[in-house]
């Protein structure tokens, strides 16, 4: 795969990410309107966040630490049929412990509540409630899983689209359900099941053009199957600090005494909208990075796995630098315009915005940290990037207790934000070790030079937030297409190196 491979294949992730994040806010906008950040919201942000905490290891975590990386190996080593072959053993093995999860889920969901949310304890209405979501949305866990296998065997194959664009039909189911039952919020669940079933259907025609077949079998052994279970296990530890990091934001976030009411649904809805630039160019740029990666190791192509991996943080920086000044600067109006009407009120859209703001410190990190882990992965090491994560999990629970205090719910975001921060530089320092030097030089010089031309930008759009004291949909996309264009304005004439090649790949399309 070259890198206008690489692109093109970003290029259609990022693409059906955007797709899925509009309707993502879309989504968000109705589960405001009806729901804003009272009981109702809450409850759902809980439910709906235990069965995803079990995603992050059986579900993407598995498929990139561990499945990408070594279906690449044997594709690239051994043809399709063994691949295949691997395929159906990862498959039988996914399947019984998927099941297995969601039937645990569903008979200890009163536990879980009290662990993830102790601070609902104190209502029984707000409880009873969650109890009930998460019964009703823990079998999400099994179709997400089922999906992130199929993610792992077409993208090894080199296909992105299928798996790109499932979280766009459970966005969409969820939207419909949620118009139809209305304030109904057990309807908004049946919407998530409906768009997991859905979105996992939509892996099959792909698979099936690929030579993949539908079956369970009862071989559970494989010569690369104990490779897996090698890298998994550092992947397991890795989502149990993940895990703990969400269970102490969450904890301290249900504590309403301290931190305000509302403020986890409030972070819920700033993770929303924090979530659009890095899912749409950080995650997409990290997931299609992989199996290229993967394939330089297998070839023992070092040189080019740096060269790679240089290019991927050199773009990031371009694309994430200037959205995280963006969201600075336009916090509250992008709160106000997406969310505020119904029940989401002024009081909603400020402690929102709030999170937004600290939230957003942390999203060049984010994005960086998603490629080197990736990295790592297509080495087969998932224990450096548990170590670091570790690290930064003691970090982010001591900064937690310390702002949650003086910045309530801000402090909470503010602390993921350092936290990512120093995840990232360690995480870049390790891999210059392993791998010398892949060009830290350009990496600083990008960086300076996006960042000048980012504050640039984020002057103008400090002036026009002056100017437009309410803003509209329509005023506020405009001040994102003026932002976005004096960006790349002043990158041209800071002479940023990505605005060359895009200004070139430009005139060589004319």
């Amino acid at each position: 795969m070259s890198k206008k491979s690489l692109i093109r294949s970003t290029g259609v992730i990022g693409f059906a990410t955007a797709t899925s994040r509009v309707l993502g806010f879309v989504r968000d906008i109705v589960i405001a309107r009806f729901f804003g950040t009272a009981i109702y919201a809450q409850a759902f942000v809980i439910a709906f966040r235990i069965p995803n905490l079990l995603r992050d290891l059986v579900g993407e975590g598995a498929t990139n630490s561990a499945f990408v990386p070594v279906l690449t190996d044997e594709l690239t080593r051994k043809g399709k049929k063994d691949f295949f072959k691997l395929a159906q053993v990862i498959l039988n093995v996914m399947f019984w412990v998927l099941l297995i999860l969601t039937v645990l889920g569903v008979l200890l969901s009163p536990f879980i509540v009290r662990l993830i949310a102790p601070g609902f304890s104190a209502d029984a209405a707000k409880f009873d409630v969650t109890v009930k979501l998460t019964r009703v949305l823990f079998p999400f866990l099994f179709l997400v899983g089922l999906w992130a296998y199929a993610m792992g065997v077409l993208n090894s194959l080199g296909y992105f689209a299928a798996p790109a664009f499932g979280p766009s039909i459970m966005n969409l189911s969820m939207i419909l359900c949620a118009m139809w039952f209305g304030e109904n919020v057990f309807g908004l669940a049946t919407g998530v099941l409906a768009g997991g079933f859905l979105q996992l259907a939509l892996q099959f025609p792909p698979l099936y053009m690929s030579g993949w077949k539908a079956s369970l079998t009862r071989e559970f052994t494989h010569p690369k199957a104990k490779k897996i279970g090698m890298l998994l296990i550092p992947r397991a530890l890795g989502a149990c600090v993940y895990q703990v990091n969400v269970f102490v934001s969450t904890i301290l976030a249900s504590l309403s005494s301290i931190v305000g009411d509302g403020a986890v649904a409030a972070l819920y809805y700033a993770n929303r909208v924090w979530q659009l630039p890095l899912a749409i160019f950080g995650i997409a740029l990290a997931q299609a990075v992989l199996p290229m990666m993967s394939r330089h190791v297998a070839l023992n192509e070092m040189e080019k796995l740096k060269s790679t991996l240089l290019f991927s943080l050199n773009v990031l920086f371009f694309i994430l630098i200037p959205s995280t000044v963006g969201l600075v600067v336009l916090r509250t109006p992008i709160v106000k315009v997406l969310f505020q009407r119904g029940a989401f009120t002024a009081y909603s859209t400020g402690i929102t915005s709030t999170a937004l703001l600290f939230y957003a410190v942390g999203l060049v990190a984010c994005g960086g940290i998603k490629v080197l882990v990736n990295t790592f992965y297509s080495m087969h090491d998932t224990m450096t990037p548990v170590k670091t994560a570790l690290v930064a999990l003691v970090l982010n629970v001591i900064l937690n207790v310390a702002l949650m205090f003086p910045l309530k719910l801000g402090g909470l975001a503010l602390a993921t934000s350092i936290a990512a921060v120093f995840n990232f530089i360690a995480l870049y320092v390790l891999l210059g070790r392993r791998l010398g030097d892949f060009g830290t030089k350009f990496v600083i010089d990008t960086f300076l030079k996006v960042t000048l031309a980012s504050a640039v930008m984020g002057m103008t759009l400090q002036f026009l937030v002056v100017r437009f004291a309410n803003f509209t949909f329509l005023s506020l996309f405009g001040s994102i297409t003026v932002g976005i264009s004096v960006f790349l304005a002043a990158s041209y004439l800071f002479n940023v190196k990505e605005m060359k090649d895009l200004l070139a790949w430009i005139s060589r399309k004319r």
